[in-house]
């Protein structure tokens, strides 16, 4: 492996850090204070599963919904009391590093959303090594589309992804919806805990599955790619919000408060947010409570009169 930043210009922080400190920022793991790191990761799969289990006893559910004609390419959806439709809709995106989670352990938001009238739709992908990001950020696209054409009367769609999931939903800003033929009713992103600068990840474990190249870490970087633009956004008045927990590494920090920066600079509606006294898991483990921090974020952002 090439040691980090070698060859390379410019005066990012993670370009003068060893390898074994990139390793160390980009291990989500590593920084939990509460547990150990596989016990954090244990206990994360597990509180994904029973999460999964409650919201699906608790409400009207279509599951296994494809989006696409690829095996992978399906969504599951919760949807509260009332005419299912014409709700807002929340569609989440799992973590996992593009390499595991699944929509089947990921429905932590969905009984606190559904019972404030929120339909909740969580989406599967193609995770590396059998999908490439070129084809998870296409599948990711296409479930919105999917989305919108199925409930035209949507009250507003609004994206949520956690980690490599945030880093999804935030090529969205970037999407060319006129390939899909159809442009979607998008009110809001909530971008948790993510990776929006794909280089540093070359230089770390997390590349084995991956297969990153420097051309792909780049085209497929949010933050370089609205740098790069001038254009200002589709829909300015969609709100995006860039979430990070108080115990996730400084690079998750300096990537999240980088992103915000950007949004503002290029004209989208953007705010930044700590969330304390959680890591990397536990930000999105606790959106089964209702008085969560983050939980309520949502709900305020979705209906702004509560």
């Amino acid at each position: 492996m090439d040691t980090p930043g070698a060859g390379r210009g410019g005066d990012a922080p993670w370009k003068k850090m060893s390898a074994e400190e990139l390793e160390t920022q980009y291990c989500p793991s590593r920084w939990v204070v509460r547990l150990g790191p596989e016990e954090a990761l244990q206990t994360y799969a597990r509180l994904g599963i029973e999460a999964t289990r409650s919201a699906r006893a608790a409400r009207r559910t279509l599951l296994h919904v494809p989006y696409g004609e690829g095996p992978g390419e399906s969504l599951d959806i919760y949807f509260p009391d009332g005419a299912p439709g014409a709700q807002p809709f929340c569609m989440f995106f799992h973590g996992g590093y593009w390499q595991s989670g699944s929509k089947n352990t990921s429905a932590f938001m969905v009984n606190p959303l559904t019972a404030r009238g929120v339909a909740v739709v969580v989406v599967a992908y193609d995770v590396a090594p059998k999908g490439t990001l070129d084809l998870m950020v296409e599948q990711v696209t296409r479930s919105v589309a999917f989305v919108q054409k199925q409930y035209p009367c949507n009250e507003g769609i609004y994206l949520c992804g956690h980690s490599a999931g945030a880093h999804l939903a935030t090529m969205m800003l970037l999407a060319d919806w006129t390939k899909h033929g159809v442009m979607p009713n998008l009110k809001g992103f909530f971008l948790v805990s993510g990776i929006y600068d794909l280089e540093p990840i070359l230089y770390t474990s997390q590349n084995a599955p991956l297969l990153l190249t420097l051309e792909d870490a780049r085209r497929n970087s949010p933050q370089r790619q609205l740098e790069a633009t001038q254009k200002q956004p589709a829909a300015p008045a969609c709100r995006t919000l860039v979430i990070v927990g108080q115990h996730d590494s400084p690079e998750f920090h300096r990537q999240s408060r980088e992103l915000f920066q950007t949004l503002c600079l290029r004209g989208w509606d953007a705010s930044f947010e700590e969330i304390r006294d959680v890591d990397h898991f536990e930000i999105i483990e606790h959106l089964t409570q209702v008085d969560f921090a983050l939980t309520q974020i949502i709900l305020k952002t979705i209906f702004p009169e509560i």
